[in-house]
């Protein structure tokens, strides 16, 4: 529906424009991205189909914001890995389930969130400052692929 409607491109480029005018740093708006793909992963199991609807809005939004579409993919996937286990959506929670209801019958959802909780709150924290460090000090994310892209001039 994005390629067929174009209303990715319009949505990203009057997004871009909306951000520049903010002038937020590019490590908080990764975060956010991070952030927006953790809270999705509540609603939408798959992380392919999250970022089918994501990717064609915000890659090419950050790309317009000078940042490369690796590290948006690198928070887009840091983000939505620390949640997995607290959703019930993730394909691997009823069995995780019922192998703990072998060893303590009444185990349930709310005893699995409460136990994973402390987990995926320490992972989003290291995540986060992974992501803002990763940033902070340009590595690269592999062979000719940098944190920040130059949007080409004159096209």
């Amino acid at each position: 529906m994005f390629n067929w409607s174009n209303v990715g491109p319009i949505i990203a480029i009057n997004g871009a424009e909306a951000l520049q005018t903010f002038a937020l740093p590019a490590p908080i708006l990764l975060v956010s991205v991070l952030l927006l793909s953790s809270f999705l992963d509540l609603f939408i199991g798959s992380a392919s189909a999250k970022w089918s609807a994501l990717a064609p809005v915000v890659v090419p939004m950050f790309m317009l914001l000078g940042i490369s579409p690796e590290m948006t993919t690198a928070a887009y996937r840091m983000g939505d890995s620390y949640t997995n286990i607290m959703t019930p959506l993730m394909s691997y929670f009823p069995l995780i389930l019922a192998f703990a209801r072998r060893w303590d019958g009444s185990f349930g959802v709310g005893s699995l969130l409460a136990l994973m909780l402390p987990y995926a709150l320490t992972f989003m924290a290291l995540g986060i400052s992974m992501v803002v460090a990763w940033v902070a000090l340009d590595l690269p994310l592999g062979p000719g692929a940098g944190v920040f892209y130059t949007p080409p001039t004159g096209v």
